[in-house]
């Protein structure tokens, strides 16, 4: 009779194995100092030794099948074919995934407060994510293969890679050298035509024989450049505005240095929006604009107009709100970083009252942050890719503007912090003082559009819904698929994702969207649909940048935004 074990008949799981299992409590325990409850540990390491098994039932499978198709592994870091063609490599890959799923749940296990098991989540993820086999030289057959075919080119290259970015301060996401801030991204035409310490004024050249003759005013977002809204001809929102006729102006911040690193949120407010406002007021002969905040340049743009309410100045003939937080209630991903003790750490090394005084907030250490919210997508990719295949990241301008960031002046930053993010009283009339008046966001008198994206991971769409029942006119509320920046720039032209209605704005989030309906396509031809009838009557279109006694000073996108860290 032959000895020879059938492929289908389970195998018991190797010692080592069950080891891994029996022990897994004791090690979470003795590294978290957190417990789990006995009877959810018992049911975690009763799947695992049983996955375990079906693991190792699956790896002499693929032994006996002398090169017969295999299922695939569950997951797009062991999808090349070497992963499959090698059992060992197949095992290592399936034992991870494993592991990391059982990691997950004793994390989701854990007993404690909810910001307590977020940080655990959060921790455990990052761990996973970093010691992926996928990550390493020694246990990446495709990236081994490779060397092998390349006769070690590839490993060459991926050294130069690597040497480069140690040198740059950062894992490259794309090949940087394709691309020219001014030349094919940020190269929609016009002219700076106001510019102070803070920024500069951008008018763009109308692109219609007519305008609306009421102007548009862009605030984005001062914790990266503002060409998010501008990155290619056929993406940008600038452009897109534009197109519809309405004469736009938008701001470009100035990448602090150590000149400015005594700015505070008031001078933000006083010589960011505020002077923005009235520099438009006069090149444009209007007494009221329309207005745009994107993310923190949403917030930015609140407060101003709630300060200039408080001085009996309304400029503001409508505002939209893009994925912007005004009730920092819930943060999403965010609120893991933020507690006192955080707070107070960034208060003593870069606040105003700083031992050393201020500082600046690094651009490159708030990128890297923002990458590791998505390590796998944002940096382990691109360390296989670069330093193990020797790979040249593709060119891609949404990761171009992702790796060009910008500093922060640290009594802005750490105000910001401590006010919205960790006291949260933006959204509390007269509980913050700016610019020496009481901020109440229910004094604009205007109507607003708030728009928020229903994967958005930083500001989360029904975070950015609190913000309708802060104003007291017509609002408007449109949910957009994808996330925090795929939502947003979603051109009709591309008929991707979708985006859901409801002209009802409930005080909750859920009876909105209870009451919604989904529609294929763009949220953008809602909004402009919105904005039609409150940019005025059609007016010849400007001939030469600038007016009121503003002159071009030189052509768009200016030289502020051309600055690196």
């Amino acid at each position: 009779m032959s000895t020879k074990r059938s492929a289908k008949a389970p195998t018991p799981v190797p010692e080592t194995a069950q080891a891994f299992g029996t022990a897994m409590g004791d090690i979470w325990k003795s590294v978290s100092g957190l417990s789990l409850p006995m009877q959810q540990l018992a049911q975690i390491q009763g799947d695992y030794l049983k996955s375990a098994t079906d693991v190792w039932n699956l790896s002499l499978q693929r032994l006996q099948s002398e090169g017969e198709k295999s299922a695939p592994i569950g997951d797009r870091r062991f999808a090349a074919s070497e992963w499959l063609a090698n059992p060992a490599s197949a095992m290592t890959a399936e034992l991870y995934l494993l592991n990391a799923r059982t990691l997950m749940q004793m994390a989701e296990s854990v007993e404690g407060d909810a910001k307590t098991k977020a940080r655990i989540r959060f921790a455990v993820q990052q761990w996973i994510d970093a010691s992926s086999p996928s990550n390493f030289l020694a246990l990446n057959p495709e990236a081994l293969k490779k060397a092998l075919d390349t006769k070690g080119k590839s490993i060459a290259t991926g050294m130069q890679h690597l040497l480069a970015d140690l040198k740059k301060g950062s894992v490259s996401q794309t090949d940087e050298s394709l691309f020219e801030v001014g030349r094919n991204v940020a190269s929609t035409a016009g002219d700076v035509v106001f510019e102070n310490e803070l920024f500069q004024l951008i008018e763009y050249k109308p692109l219609t024989a007519k305008v609306h003759e009421r102007p548009f005013l862009f605030v984005p977002p001062c914790i990266n450049k503002f060409y998010i809204l501008d990155l290619q001809p056929e993406n940008s929102v600038i452009r897109y505005t534009v197109e519809q006729g309405h004469r736009t102006f938008v701001i470009s911040w100035r990448n602090p240095d150590q000149s400015m690193v005594n700015l505070t949120w008031d001078d933000y407010i006083e010589q960011g929006p505020i002077a923005a406002l009235k520099a438009v007021q006069q090149i444009s002969g209007q007494d009221t604009v329309n207005t745009l905040g994107f993310c923190v340049g949403g917030t930015i743009l609140a407060t101003a107009l709630a300060v200039l309410a408080a001085r009996g100045e309304k400029p503001a003939h409508s505002l939209t709100l893009l994925t912007t937080l005004l009730d920092f209630r819930e943060t999403g991903i965010l609120d893991i970083f933020i507690d006192e003790s955080v707070v107070k750490m960034r208060e003593v090394t870069i606040g105003p009252d700083a031992p050393t005084g201020p500082g600046l907030l690094k651009g490159k250490e708030l990128a890297s942050t923002f990458s590791f919210l998505r390590p796998n997508d944002l940096v382990w990719n691109y360390v296989v890719g670069n330093y193990l295949k020797g790979e040249t990241p593709p060119p891609f301008d949404l990761l171009y503007w992702n790796g060009d960031s910008t500093n922060l002046p640290g009594p802005m930053y750490t105000w910001y912090l401590r006010h919205m993010y960790l006291q949260n009283e933006l959204k509390d009339p007269g509980a913050l003082t700016v610019c020496g008046q009481k901020v109440d966001l229910g004094s604009i008198d205007a109507p607003v559009f708030v728009y928020g994206s229903r994967e958005d991971h930083i500001v989360p769409w029904d975070a950015a819904y609190r913000s309708v029942p802060l104003f007291k006119g017509k609002r408007k509320f449109v949910l957009g698929a994808s996330g925090h920046i795929a939502g947003v720039i979603n051109p009709p032209a591309k008929g991707k994702r979708s985006h859901w209605v409801n002209d009802k704005t409930p005080d909750d989030a859920q009876a909105w969207f209870d009451g919604a309906t989904e529609q294929p396509g763009s949220w953008w031809p809602v909004w402009t649909d919105w904005l039609k009838p409150l940019g005025g009557k059609l007016v010849a279109a400007p001939k030469t940048p600038g007016g009121g006694g503003h002159k071009a000073i030189e052509p768009a996108p200016g030289r502020y935004v051309k600055v690196k860290v």
